[in-house]
């Protein structure tokens, strides 16, 4: 199954338990719009390479779209339509004014040169401009893309119009009209989520073991937040290698250490009994909370009766299938969804644009003193909902989402 189609599938088990009308649930199984560029790019050896590039709008009943761009290898039209869905679903699970988009470039980032990359973004900027800006789609970084892709997009467009046009994408550098925060937006966000459910299960944060899966931007913030709360971090993974170290981690140490060494696997604290472990053996470790912060499709038919985490926090988008859902489900196992527990990114990014259609920031502070109501509510109706459909944090998630959709459609379109 494609992963639009689990996408598609998660909507219809949530539109049997709220009963949504047919017409709601069919209006929002479709994108509102789906764009496929050819970016020409010369490459320093004076070749001439055709990059596949998409962007896809999925839907604006609630307000502008908005989504990341990803540069990645195996990014295809399916999984883009799939992600642009989620964003849907996310922003109204928080119900801030957005709808959801999502874009994508075919390409391995690593292996381009600085002008290469540079060129290839401010390519792929003017073909879709036509199509994205502050008031209609706002772009932001997401799987290999950061601040400097998003200020060569903002700077392109800017010329495009003329003049100078910060609210086109979000996730900048401050320096540019970036929000404070938003490097650790996401995994706060989570934090935030999680907290929040350990007190509805009369559950202490301190001593809780924590494995986290995908040591990036998101998996190295969440890692340093939770250790901060007294979580003990017994393991790590990254694209390359897994560590596991049944004395704990300090996150701290782990991320200077990446970044000098190039992978997680190398990091092992100095005299402590560490093993190098794969990603496979890392999903199938025994803790209380496993954060699921890499790619789609981690947790599937095959592996998921091999969990032994208590709970699971999903940073990453789509990582866990349907079909490891079921298996999750019947486990006992909690599941704390993407389109609720990441959904703190978005969030910030929405802080960014209005921050910027104000011309007036606001400290690291005010910006965190904003996002945890968003976050907390969100929680606790997403709570509520499980509880009135006794169903999944997920279905209840998606329930509370639909019926947010439902309503802007009904009021907007009679239907």
């Amino acid at each position: 199954m494609s992963l639009f189609e689990n996408t598609l599938k998660q909507i219809r088990k949530a539109s049997e338990l709220m009963k949504l009308a047919g017409n709601i649930e069919e209006v929002l199984s479709h994108p509102e719009r789906v764009i496929e560029v050819s970016i020409p790019i010369l490459m320093d050896n004076g070749k001439l390479r055709i990059f596949q590039g998409f962007r896809v709008q999925h839907n604006s009943i609630r307000g502008p779209y908005k989504g990341g761009v990803r540069y990645h290898p195996k990014v295809d039209m399916d999984e883009v339509k799939a992600l642009s869905t989620w964003m849907t679903m996310k922003c109204a699970v928080v119900d801030i004014p957005l709808g959801g988009a999502k874009g994508g470039i075919v390409v391995d980032p690593k292996e381009l040169s600085a002008r290469e990359l540079e060129q290839l973004t401010r390519e792929y900027t003017l073909a879709i401009s036509p199509f994205i800006g502050p008031e209609m789609d706002i772009p932001a970084p997401d799987v290999y893309t950061n601040p400097q892709i998003m200020a060569w997009m903002m700077d392109e467009y800017s010329k495009i119009k003329g003049r100078n046009v910060p609210g086109v994408v979000t996730g900048k550098a401050v320096e540019i009209g970036g929000s404070l925060g938003r490097d650790s937006a996401t995994s706060q966000g989570g934090v935030y989520v999680l907290e929040e459910y350990l007190k509805s299960i009369g559950k202490e944060a301190a001593g809780l073991t924590v494995v986290v899966q995908g040591f990036g931007n998101a998996g190295s913030h969440v890692a340093r937040l939770l250790h901060d709360l007294g979580m003990k971090v017994i393991a790590l993974s990254d694209s390359k290698s897994g560590l596991y170290c049944p004395d704990g981690l300090l996150p701290e140490k782990a991320i200077t250490c990446k970044a000098e060494k190039g992978k997680v696997g190398e990091c092992a604290p100095e005299g402590q009994k560490c093993e190098i472990i794969t990603n496979e053996a890392l999903l199938e470790l025994e803790c209380d909370i496993l954060i699921l912060s890499a790619l789609e499709n981690q947790l599937t038919e095959e592996n998921a009766a091999k969990v032994q985490a208590k709970t699971i926090l999903e940073l990453a988008n789509g990582p866990i299938t349907p079909e490891a859902d079921e298996i999750l489900k019947g486990m006992g196992v909690d599941i704390l969804p993407d389109i609720l527990s990441n959904a703190g990114g978005v969030t910030v990014s929405y802080f960014e644009l209005v921050q910027n259609q104000m011309n007036y920031y606001w400290s690291l502070e005010e910006v965190l003193a904003k996002l945890k109501p968003i976050m907390t509510r969100a929680w606790r109706t997403v709570k509520d909902n499980a509880s009135k459909y006794d169903c999944t944090y997920r279905e209840a998630a998606f329930i509370t989402a639909l019926k947010r959709l439902e309503a802007a459609i009904k009021m907007r379109r009679g239907e």
